[in-house]
């Protein structure tokens, strides 16, 4: 990119962020702030307390409620609900027990390759970027798409050239190499059943909790598998959803899954922000996101209704996994079809205290909804 180009960048991004603030601020009636509320997903899977040592689930627990804090934070301090879900985003990417950033899975060649999406439900904009090998935050990357108001979705050595023009934090690939996700993408290999049209001596396996079974790795017995995400609703009642992940374990060089795909893994509007984790390709298929937001207007839907009944079809279908939401009125959803899911949320009904679930057998709100087939 050259010169006048990155200023020209620059300048767009600096009059969105400008219009941003005059729609929040331009007109001169006041209005009483609204409750903020944020909600939280670190993925969903066959999650089995069984399965799990008690100092996993300690610092699952604590890391998910950091990353609540950080953009909780965000949004009492008056912040608005994109700042909220990126802070959150950002914690749980530069926490390595969660796949997304530092904690990201290998693909079937032994690459990390990360991907996420961002949207502003006010605005109506949205970025995304995947195939990512060296940005250190990819929700930041995807921020600065948004806000270029060029593109919406970049992938691979562009995104990583934009973002470094952009002056994001670049790393070397071995940055994400931890020791707990390769001998995971070494334990997704059986030998003597070759893929599908190929001469490899070894199969891909999709990693799930249930490959985790007895499993002598002691703090990852049953790790999420899946991917991070936010949503949050700020003092002006706009809304924004944020979304993050490494993908499948040993998933194909090149594959994309709903992550970064705006209306299946990420939405918001004004009526409605949701996040999505699980089986990407149904994600994909059934264009949850933006199908949970269609439910709740053209059929008047509230948001449990709308994020269960897309939950029950996704489980009819063969999927697995979960969304959270926050409807225009601040009410938090997290609803799920598969065993368990990594969840949270703050607002003023926790008393502005992180309440943090895993299992299905807790029920930490009203929206926190487990659908069973």
């Amino acid at each position: 990119m050259s010169q006048s180009e990155a200023a020209t960048t620059s300048c767009i991004a600096a009059l969105l962020k400008a219009l941003r603030i005059f729609k929040r601020h331009g007109h001169s009636e006041k209005h009483k702030p609204l409750p903020v509320v944020l909600v939280v997903h670190a993925g969903a899977g066959n999650i089995l307390k069984q399965k799990m040592t008690c100092e996993d689930e300690k610092q699952l627990r604590a890391g998910i409620s950091q990353a609540i804090d950080c953009g909780y934070a965000v949004l009492r301090n008056g912040g608005l609900a994109i700042d909220a879900v990126e802070a959150s985003v950002r914690v749980l990417e530069n926490n390595p027990l969660f796949n997304a950033g530092k904690g990201a899975v290998f693909n079937r060649d032994g690459v990390n390759q990360l991907e996420a999406s961002i949207m502003d439900g006010h605005l109506g904009a949205a970025g995304a970027a995947t195939l990512l090998t060296t940005v250190k935050n990819p929700i930041t990357l995807a921020r600065k798409v948004m806000e270029s108001n060029f593109h919406v979705f970049l992938c691979g050595p562009g995104a990583e050239s934009f973002a470094r023009e952009q002056g994001l934090d670049i790393v070397d690939p071995s940055y994400f190499w931890t020791r707990h996700r390769w001998e995971q993408h070494e334990r997704g290999y059986i030998h003597n059943k070759p893929l599908p049209g190929s001469d490899d001596s070894c199969s891909m396996i999709t990693e799930t909790s249930d490959t985790l079974t007895g499993s002598k790795l002691q703090g990852y017995s049953d790790l999420p598998m899946g991917t991070v995400g936010a949503v949050a609703i700020d003092a002006d009642g706009h809304m924004a959803a944020a979304t993050s992940t490494g993908g499948m374990s040993n998933k194909w060089d090149g594959r994309i899954g709903d992550s970064p795909v705006i209306g299946a893994g990420t939405f918001a509007n004004t009526k409605v922000a949701v996040s999505s984790t699980g089986a990407g390709e149904y994600f994909i298929r059934q264009s949850t996101a933006r199908y949970i937001s269609l439910r709740m207007q053209l059929l008047g839907e509230s948001s449990d209704q709308a994020c269960k009944a897309a939950m029950s079809e996704m489980r009819a279908s063969g999927g697995d996994g979960g969304v959270i939401s926050i409807s225009a009125d601040g009410h938090p959803s997290m609803v799920f079809c598969s065993a368990g899911m990594y969840r949270g949320y703050c607002s003023q009904s926790t008393k502005h205290i992180p309440v943090v679930g895993i299992f299905n057998d807790e029920k930490i709100a009203p929206g926190d909804i487990h659908v069973k087939i």
